[in-house]
């Protein structure tokens, strides 16, 4: 009998365990690890992290937006009253012109926020309505100091409404983009998910199909639109109805991307004669 053996007895005895050797604490901290690398690759924790930033970049634009908004509420009321007395009819109703404007400001906005999110593009008007809206809240705003010669007070009131201006039309781009972030993190960590994942319980880590690639040589490549429309046109057959649900199980593409699928391959099979329904299968 070695030392090791009679410490590991003698402690025994006084109802302590023996400590387990180094080789089985390093594989349970190996399998801790592996767990942990498996949850933190997964694509839709990924995509969550995306989503994250998004709601994070959301609040600060409207903070800034609605703040600089606020800004320029008093300069367009002195404007919209025009010298006319303190607290008469006219003086009173010259504080609903600034809200007039930058309630529809920010309803442009708020629906750009929408559509930007699903990637669907607004029409010319929509853009029109919003450059005019900052361009006559700009005007009310830096009237007086343009009349009077006042080159501070023209940057300083011109400062809010500028910066209201960019963010309205940075933020739009800025959400379009994180969009697409989401689609090919999801699509990239589908790619390379763990392999030790496949060891797990089932119900820890669920790994989700990936989509078939018309070339393998491109399977590292991110997924592509047209890609996912391919698998979603080969997974579908006469009677199923097709859904952005539908599509999110046979392609596992994001949320966001799965009702633009949805509605392109439902205006194919509705648009497509017989003979064409089966070939698509």
């Amino acid at each position: 009998m070695n030392a090791i053996t009679r410490v590991r007895e003698g402690v025994a005895v006084f109802g302590r365990p023996p400590a387990a050797p180094a080789g089985e604490r390093l594989a349970a901290d190996a399998a801790e690890a592996a767990e942990l690398r498996a949850y933190a690759t997964h694509p839709d924790v990924i995509a969550l992290r995306v989503e994250r930033v998004r709601a994070q970049v959301d609040r600060l634009c409207w903070a800034g937006i609605v703040l600089g908004l606020g800004f320029t509420m008093t300069n367009v009321q002195s404007f919209a009253a025009a010298g006319t007395p303190a607290w008469s009819l006219p003086w009173l109703a010259a504080w609903l012109l600034d809200p007039t404007v930058s309630l529809v400001l920010l309803a442009i906005l708020r629906a750009e926020q929408v559509t930007a999110r699903y990637q669907v593009r607004t029409g010319a008007w929509t853009r029109r309505a919003k450059w005019f809206t900052l361009a006559a809240t700009y005007v009310m705003n830096t009237w007086h100091s343009w009349a009077a010669g006042s080159v501070s007070g023209v940057v300083l009131h011109s400062v809010p409404p500028l910066v209201v201006f960019v963010a309205a039309e940075a933020v739009t781009d800025v959400r379009d983009k994180l969009t697409e972030a989401v689609s090919a993190a999801f699509a990239e960590a589908s790619a390379r998910v763990s392999p030790v994942a496949a060891d797990l319980p089932t119900k820890a880590v669920h790994e989700p199909t990936k989509p078939k690639q018309r070339n393998n040589k491109r399977s590292n490549v991110r997924v592509s639109f047209a890609d996912y429309l391919t698998v979603a046109r080969e997974a579908w057959t006469p009677g199923v109805v097709v859904s952005p649900m539908w599509v999110r199980e046979v392609t596992r593409c994001s949320r966001g991307l799965s009702s633009r699928l949805a509605a392109t391959l439902a205006a194919e099979l509705h648009d497509a004669t017989p003979s064409d329904r089966g070939d698509a299968r």
